[in-house]
């Protein structure tokens, strides 16, 4: 099969608006989680998120198609833009050949919801005509293929908080089966409105940490209480190796591996199991190699940290032989379906720089969570292999290995 690797990224998130600000963010451990702007929250049980401040989306697409779409896809257009600028492709490319695999764990809530008020309170007649287009988890990928004339394969995923490490996947085979040579991955969520933030919140998910937003998101930590909302976006350009090097291009690293599990168990509730069959699954594809560092699901809930704990233990045999493990939600908070392909992206530069990313507020141990987290601060480090984990609501799982060409 065809091997795959990567050439151009973009990403925008709650403490940068492109690529290079937010890792450079990431690393000095500042964190981007407020109180809530979008919408008015003060009378929801949790009033914190990490939001995207100062975008303004009529600067990547005109202003009067702007209402056409939904935040979520106003973000995923920012983060595309700057993946081709930094993929520099030239004008020539064969665009019948290049595809786009999109992701998003819910799409545009914020226009259900306010479409959902106005049929309720002025009838149906005052529904916009742009709703249904501009709210679609798929129209991701059909406003940025049409932008951009992908002609290839246009995929979408819309499996949770696993949504944007699947979409990488599917891309990845779809290359390496010759679907394509070349494939634009993006992953993008807003939900932050009170539809999202309410219905996380009966779950009780979230962190109500309201007095101290910038505290509340503390992965593996032993006063965790809930993830806390984020939304962003992460491009990624996967391409055929030999026509990568063919064109001379930069080239961040080589997709090696990837898995895809089912907990077949419940539909929030997270187990041991189907995260370690997925990583396992990545592991036997890149060959059973070392791998020098994992970017967590880290999602900073009470089981998801203690069972990825397990399953990463298990999978490398004991805590003594773990390679360092971060999480950066409590940076930007839990993207859901951009989340994977905002951690990729990290991981990439990680590797790229040999800078391990921290978990902040990582303050009190936890017995069931005893392996090397990077606490609070980042760490030099020679990086050649990393594997990048995402868990989804509905027992869906995805990893992916990345290594250093």
């Amino acid at each position: 099969m065809k091997r795959v690797v990567i050439t151009g990224l973009g990403m925008i998130n709650s403490v940068g608006h492109d690529k290079e600000s937010s890792f450079s963010a990431i690393l000095n451990g500042e964190c981007g989680i407020k109180e809530i702007e979008l919408f008015d929250a003060e009378k929801f049980s949790v009033r914190i998120a990490g939001e995207v401040v100062g975008f303004d989306a009529s600067t990547v697409m005109d202003a009067k198609e702007v209402k056409k779409a939904d935040r979520f896809i106003h973000l995923g257009i920012k983060a595309t833009l700057e993946a081709m600028e930094d993929a520099n492709f030239d004008d020539d490319i064969d665009k019948e050949r290049f595809g786009i695999s999109s992701a998003s764990g819910i799409g545009g809530l914020p226009n259900i919801e306010k479409n959902s008020i106005i049929c309720e309170n002025k009838g149906p007649k005052r529904i916009s005509p742009f709703f249904i287009p501009s709210s679609l988890v798929n129209m991701l990928g059909g406003f940025i293929s049409i932008e951009h004339g992908l002609k290839g394969p246009n995929l979408s995923c819309v499996t949770a908080c696993a949504a944007g490490t699947h979409a990488i996947a599917e891309a990845t085979k779809t290359i390496m089966l010759d679907g394509a040579d070349r494939m634009l991955v993006v992953g993008a969520e807003s939900a932050i409105c009170g539809a999202g933030i309410g219905g996380f919140a009966s779950m009780k998910a979230l962190s109500t940490n309201n007095e101290n937003p910038k505290e509340a998101s503390r992965p593996f930590d032993a006063d965790r209480n809930g993830f806390v909302m984020g939304e962003g976006a992460a491009a990624l350009i996967l391409e055929e190796y030999d026509m990568a090097v063919a064109r001379g291009a930069k080239i961040y690293g080589e997709v090696i591996g990837f898995g895809e599990s089912g907990d077949a168990n419940h539909i929030t509730t997270p187990v041991v199991d189907g995260p370690l069959r997925a990583m396992k699954a990545a592991m036997r594809m890149a060959g059973n190699i070392k791998v020098d560092y994992v970017n967590a699901h880290g999602t900073s809930t009470p089981a998801n940290d203690k069972n990825e704990t397990a399953a990463v233990k298990e999978l490398f045999g004991g805590a003594e032989n773990c390679p360092p493990m971060s999480s950066i939600k409590g940076q930007i908070g839990h993207c859901l379906g951009a989340a994977g392909a905002i951690e990729a992206v990290v991981s990439l530069m990680a590797m790229r720089d040999g800078k391990l990313p921290p978990t902040i507020n990582y303050t009190t141990p936890d017995e069931n969570c005893d392996l090397d987290y990077v606490p609070n601060e980042a760490r030099d480090a020679e990086i050649n292999v990393v594997m990048s984990n995402s868990f989804g609501f509905g027992g869906t799982n995805g990893v992916v290995i990345f290594k250093k060409i």
